[in-house]
């Protein structure tokens, strides 16, 4: 694909897994449809599928899909390979005899976008967590050339997971537009209390805090998470080798 032909868009990546990525990533999809842009949602390899009529999907695939406005049709343009195995996707793939290369998820995240599409990306895991059996988030990430917005859970240990992450983003000179801290349970404690502050204080680019929502909705998320210009931050696609200083202290 021409680099005048890539989409605006970005790519959502955890400091660990279960920190509330698809959930950050939905809310943005209807945000960015509320404001009239037409969205594209892809996370290309989940593993953890459970049978759906007959089909095996991952629970993060539909709630993306829900988000952009799609419906079951669409679930395997969304995420083209599921695995049952709650496990690394190459793990999961090789204990299906399944080969994943780089080249087929670019071509799986890119292959359906239409023109003037925002495209939403999701990874798996953290940033290096193992995608192919060469390959990591990273790879992907640093293929597609999409900004990175950070989840991070909201917890004791949250300043290490994030700065480390945003370390492997600079060593990789992956452009970052910011973190969002995700509160998986209800704040409590004085790390919860302080840790965004504290972000904030090493120049991290905290965008948003996602509050603790017991079966909130990702139309309820986006409204708490309005008054990002997620618009202008998916504009601010780079090429991959441009390089990017990340806020990070060393």
């Amino acid at each position: 694909m021409p680099e005048t032909a890539f989409p605006a868009g970005l790519f959502f990546t955890g400091t660990d897994t279960g920190v509330g990525k698809t959930t950050v990533a939905a809310a943005v999809a209807c945000l960015l449809r509320q404001r009239g842009h037409e969205v594209a949602v892809r996370k290309p390899v989940a593993t953890g599928g459970e049978s759906r009529g007959g089909r095996l999907v991952s629970e993060d695939t539909i709630r993306l899909a829900d988000a952009a406005g799609l419906g079951p049709d669409a679930w395997e343009q969304v995420t083209p390979w599921t695995f049952a195995d709650p496990v690394a996707p190459p793990v999961a793939a090789r204990r299906q005899g399944v080969g994943l290369s780089l080249e087929q998820l670019i071509d799986a995240v890119y292959g359906t976008v239409r023109p003037g599409e925002v495209l939403l990306v999701e990874g798996v895991g953290g940033l290096l967590c193992p995608l192919t059996e060469n390959d990591t988030v990273a790879d992907l990430a640093a293929a597609l050339g999409l900004p990175l917005v950070v989840v991070a859970r909201r917890s004791l240990g949250t300043l290490n997971h994030t700065l480390l992450t945003l370390e492997a983003a600079r060593a990789r000179r992956l452009p970052v537009a910011g973190v969002v801290v995700s509160e998986t349970a209800p704040p409590d404690g004085p790390a919860d209390a302080t840790n965004v502050d504290e972000l904030r204080r090493l120049g991290v680019p905290v965008l948003a805090v996602a509050p603790y929502r017991k079966g909130g909705t990702a139309e309820e998320l986006a409204r708490l998470l309005a008054e990002v210009d997620w618009g202008r931050l998916c504009r601010a696609r780079v090429a991959p080798e441009e390089e990017r200083a990340l806020p990070c202290r060393r």
